[in-house]
């Protein structure tokens, strides 16, 4: 099953540069792929899953550094799909931070799973007990920077699912994203 993800990988590699008006791989640079995995191909091509992320920090989240669906503490992303094929998120693990600092880490079962259109977005939907490593104090001091590193990042997809039915399971591990827009939203007051 692995041999035809990789062939779905690469075919898809194959049609977007196509689309990007760049030549076909040709069977060296497929050789030259061999021994590489989706996630470093993944990574090498830059193709992040998140677009951006959205931080709610309330005064609850203070008092626990967890950032949970109670009272509106939450935290969500964009998923971007930048293949030619709908993509499902199932679950994810992820480890946020800056240089190579966490600061937020969080694991998480969607359900209902996250539909990526083709080439589109989705939004992931609120994320429960997400914990902040540093605590929010320690976390306040990169709020300015509106940005946050994918440290590390496991997700379990479905690659051309048809709305989210279906499609081929791929298990992508060590994914990292450098640079994603981060906005915080305060909310002291309840």
């Amino acid at each position: 099953m692995f041999a035809s993800v990789r062939v779905l990988v690469l075919l898809c590699l194959s049609l977007l540069l196509k689309v990007a008006g760049v030549p076909a791989p040709t069977t060296e640079v497929i050789g030259a792929l061999d021994g590489l995995s989706e996630d470093d191909i993944i990574d090498a091509l830059d193709l992040g899953l998140v677009q951006n992320i959205s931080v709610l920090i309330t005064l609850e989240s203070v008092l626990t550094n967890l950032m949970t669906r109670q009272r509106d503490n939450s935290i969500d992303f964009t998923a971007q799909n930048t293949l030619i094929l709908e993509m499902t998120l199932d679950t994810m693990s992820c480890s946020a931070g800056v240089n190579n600092t966490v600061f937020a880490s969080f694991s998480q079962t969607f359900d209902p799973p996250v539909v990526i259109p083709t080439l589109g977005t989705a939004d992931s939907g609120p994320i429960d007990n997400v914990d902040m490593v540093q605590g929010i104090l320690g976390t306040l001091s990169i709020i300015p920077l509106e940005e946050l590193d994918i440290l590390d990042m496991n997700i379990t997809i479905r690659v051309a699912s048809i709305g989210g039915v279906g499609g081929i399971p791929l298990a992508l591990n060590g994914l990292m994203q450098s640079d994603v827009p981060t906005k915080y939203i305060s909310s002291f007051v309840d």
